[in-house]
């Protein structure tokens, strides 16, 4: 066999031996879709081991359907995996992936019938509309840019871009009466990766052009909590623990050693320890001497609390919703938060001993003194992971979408809409969004409601695929423009490792969680808010292993994106440190709409213009995106067409 082969998995059993291996015979002949279908269908007869047959059948059609290569021999399966693939056939196969994802979205008759509902006319505010009245026509622009004197002058004459925020689900257009959250997922269905939902918080953006009449949809945007761990951007804003205490052991400082104060002080009176201390597993004595022996006994009641929660995890009762102190003191007393709790109060006891056992005192000598020990610098390290996990999903956001629609896409609506996200209008729409939002975790960990001050400070965001040239590409407000006391860009920080479980979909899942499920163990992910991060991808690892796959081979999925982080305020590490609490904007955060204008003129001097002198044939491009005839328009969801709907009416 060929060396670059390597042993992937054993089949368990004859059965499922015939069945793996029908499944990369009728992958050579048929689609992937309909072989796995086929697979799936004589999975169903192979007895006890039915649900492990169905599970790995559908990750095995995952894998060939991203690339790799498999070879059954005898009831062994060899794998030569992706990552022996050149990188352009890497995008190539993770390309295809979403686009069949996407498809068999748009396939589903829900989506299908939300599509055809937007599209169909129906009486708005100012008489008969639909979706299609808040595309712009590609050749009304095409004339209007046509005819302009100068390009300079487009914006805001023939193009005046401006900023809407969906803050509500009830929220409507006012030219057609449409939801603008309805809006927001048609023009997404035009995107070629399939549409899913994120928990945690999000915002939806659209980006309008009132130049021309009902205000078209230019681009959307959205917004989705941040990714808690991304080694390149840790490493840039300062989380990364290494990094951390060699500054500090290189260049100790007051404000550093007085944050160590603080730090331990904020993080032990915001966890509930009433119980605890009734119990007598804590006294209040020992929250400030805290001996070898209560450390350990808090780690004991974390280990008990957890096994509990594994095995009776109340999902509806960790639920999200507009609770009171009550709930919230319920919620810190069930297994899953006192388990939380009691690990959390040892790590910040330990901090505690270390302190005391050095002596330390709130100077630049003292915090020297403590990063020269290892329980010192085991100290420092709980510190800044728990400012991490405070500031990660407050100050911070991810873009999750941003992108033009047409017939904006050719003169670069892409690079506009991601210049716009820097607008002081998004931090004023995340602060009114989030100023009375609980925070679920802390709030639990607490006993009683807890509400962090939003305050956007940073942006990150990843290409696609690992290309430079995409629309985040050198693209800044320069200092001075619209007030900026510095330059607002998107800085390139790197290449992700291409790990994750994007190349699985939806019904591999789906598959992987009810083995889980049936399985003798249990599962120990139930997706419930403040049991740890990323319960998808721990779900995935959990049902691979069961399977006796390798795990880390084949989440490594090979697609290496390229991260971006765009700093709002010149003090962010700072900010998300905890070391300040004032952010220092960039842009002056009165009179927004201005800013929003002013960073859409320069955009038109700095792309715009030199696109369309440079390149002639944009215009037509743009022109090739005709309303009239909604078929032949970019913007237009295009639907798969169904078996059933290629047949003719009468047989």
């Amino acid at each position: 066999m060929n060396t670059d082969f390597y042993r992937l998995a054993t089949c368990q059993t004859a059965e499922e031996t015939v069945v793996v291996r029908s499944l990369l015979r009728t992958a050579l002949q048929k689609e992937i879709r309909t072989a796995r279908d086929h697979a799936l269908e004589l999975a169903a007869n192979c007895g006890v081991n039915e649900q492990r047959s169905r599970a790995f059948v559908s990750v095995i059609a995952d894998l060939i359907r991203h690339g790799w290569k498999l070879k059954l021999v005898k009831r062994e399966l060899f794998a030569n995996d992706l990552c022996a693939l050149a990188a352009d056939s890497r995008r190539e196969s993770v390309r295809q992936v979403q686009l069949a994802q996407r498809e068999q979205q748009l396939r589903k008759a829900s989506v299908r019938e939300f599509v055809r509902s937007m599209e169909k006319k129906r009486l708005g505010p100012a008489g008969w509309t639909s979706v299609f009245s808040l595309i712009r026509d590609g050749q009304e622009l095409a004339t209007a840019m046509r005819s302009c004197i100068t390009y300079s002058r487009i914006v805001p004459s023939i193009i005046n871009p401006y900023i809407q925020v969906v803050e509500n689900a009830q929220q409507r257009c006012e030219f057609t009466g449409l939801r603008l959250m309805d809006v927001w997922r048609y023009f997404r269905y035009t995107w070629a990766m399939p549409y899913n939902s994120v928990p945690g918080r999000s915002m939806l953006v659209l980006i309008r052009d009132a130049a021309a009449p009902n205000h078209p949809v230019m681009g959307i945007a959205a917004f989705g909590s941040a990714i808690v761990q991304l080694s390149q951007r840790d490493r840039w804003i300062g989380w990364t623990a290494a990094d951390f205490v060699h500054n500090v052991q290189q260049h100790p400082t007051k404000s550093v050693a007085q944050w160590v104060l603080r730090q331990i002080d904020a993080l032990t009176d915001a966890v509930y320890k009433a119980d605890l201390f009734k119990s007598s597993v804590l006294t209040r004595r020992e929250l400030n001497r805290p001996s070898g022996n209560t450390i350990e006994n808090l780690r004991k009641q974390a280990e008990q609390a957890w096994k509990v929660h594994r095995q009776f995890p109340n999902q509806s009762g960790h639920r999200a919703g507009d609770f009171n102190n009550k709930h919230w003191k319920n919620q810190a007393l069930s297994p899953l938060f006192k388990a939380k709790r009691c690990d959390t109060l040892a790590r910040l006891l330990q901090v505690r001993k270390a302190l005391n056992d050095c002596g330390y005192e709130p100077t630049s000598g003292s915090l020297r003194q403590l990063a020269e020990t290892s329980a010192g610098r085991r100290a420092l390290e709980i510190l800044l992971r728990a400012a991490k996990a405070e500031h990660v999903g407050i100050d911070m956001m991810d873009i999750t979408i941003c992108g033009a629609v047409a017939p904006y896409n050719p003169i670069l609506g892409g690079k506009l809409a991601a210049m716009l996200l820097c607008s002081p209008e998004i931090v004023r729409a995340y602060a009114k969004r989030y100023k009375e939002a609980s925070s679920i975790i802390a709030s639990s960990m607490a006993g009683r409601t807890v509400q962090r001050p939003p305050r956007l400070v940073l942006m990150g965001t990843t290409s696609l695929y690992g290309e430079r040239l995409n629309q985040y590409h050198r693209v800044q407000v320069p200092a001075g423009v619209a007030g900026a006391k510095d330059a607002v860009r998107y800085v390139y920080l790197g290449e992700s490792v291409g790990f994750g479980s994007s190349h699985l979909c939806r019904e591999t899942v789906e598959e992987l969680e009810l083995l889980l499920a049936q399985s003798s163990r249990g599962r120990r992910v139930n997706s419930i808010f403040g049991e740890g991060v990323s319960p998808r991808l721990r779900k995935i690892r959990d049902g691979l292993d069961a399977l006796g796959l390798p795990a880390d081979r084949i989440l490594n999925h090979g697609n290496r994106r390229l991260v971006y982080g765009v700093p709002l305020a010149m003090n962010f590490r700072e900010v998300l440190t905890g070391l300040d609490n004032s952010p220092k904007y960039v842009f002056p955060q009165q009179k927004c709409t201005d800013t929003t204008k002013a960073i859409a003129q320069y955009w038109c001097t700095r792309w715009l213009t030199p696109r369309l002198d440079n390149h002639s044939e944009v215009i037509d491009s743009v022109a090739t995106n005709d309303i009239r005839i909604p078929d032949r328009h970019s913007a237009r969801v295009s639907l798969p067409e169904l078996d059933s709907e290629s047949l003719p009416l009468f047989a």
